[in-house]
């Protein structure tokens, strides 16, 4: 069995800062273990990150969903997203799946470095220009009761890597949405999402990068991205860990 810290914290009732003040002494104290194989020595291994799926063409140039036919998808030739572009490293199966799930689910806040970290290596690789980093944001009640907001984290972290300015305040969910998960189509996570978000932060100048954990339709980051184009953003891409094919 896989010892968890962060769960055995939650079971205790304390509130949502001495929580976070417990989970990160644990972190420092206890050695961290793979969450692909279990394995003490790092969050993901060696061998668990080699088995990782690339999201890699052929793909929509624009959601990156898997196409028969580039450069583009259906879809996006009827009705584009704000964003000029979405890209995800990984393909939503196996470890990515279990990396995301454990982030967001289940505490394991410490897995937003290794995330951000292969995200930056995926920029490396596959670059596209921005300047600012902007984190897909959760509902005000969702993150109290969470504790963080992983995508912020996952954005925190790639910023330090890049060495480029984050915004995390800059979009604010004001509607507190049902999980994208339980909209099976595209038209009902549009519905969902739509008027979802607001601008938070000063008018934007430059081009920002907008982060989230997974991607499924894009309909969550077209709505982000909307918004920010419409506050000054002179494009917008959008970047996720992984991406539900």
């Amino acid at each position: 069995m896989i010892y968890n810290g962060p769960r055995l914290i939650r079971k205790m009732k304390v509130g949502p800062a001495l929580r976070r003040i417990g989970e990160t002494a644990l972190d420092a104290v206890l050695p961290p273990r793979c969450v692909g194989c279990g394995r003490f020595g790092s969050f993901l291994c060696d061998r668990c990150e080699s088995g990782l799926i690339p999201a890699g063409p052929p793909r929509c140039e624009i959601c990156w969903q898997p196409v028969v036919h580039p450069p583009t998808c259906a879809r996006c030739r009827t009705q584009r997203p704000a964003f000029e572009g979405l890209r995800a490293a990984y393909v939503f199966e196996g470890v990515a799946r279990e990396l995301v799930h454990a982030l967001k689910y289940r505490q394991q806040r410490a897995l937003a470095a290794p995330a951000a970290a292969l995200l930056a290596r995926h920029l490396e690789k596959h670059p596209v220009p921005f300047d600012i980093v902007v984190p897909v944001p959760l509902h005000p009640h969702r993150e109290r009761t969470r504790g963080y907001n992983q995508s912020a984290l996952i954005a925190r972290g790639l910023a330090r890597k890049l060495d480029v300015p984050v915004a995390e305040k800059a979009l604010v969910r004001q509607r507190n949405t049902r999980s994208q998960a339980e909209r099976p189509s595209a038209e009902e996570r549009r519905a969902n999402v739509a008027g979802a978000f607001a601008y938070g932060g000063s008018p934007l100048a430059g081009r920002a990068l907008l982060v989230d954990d997974v991607s499924t339709t894009g309909a969550t980051l077209d709505s982000c991205a909307r918004v920010l184009r419409e506050n000054g953003a002179a494009s917008v891409w959008a970047l996720t860990f992984a991406r539900e094919d």
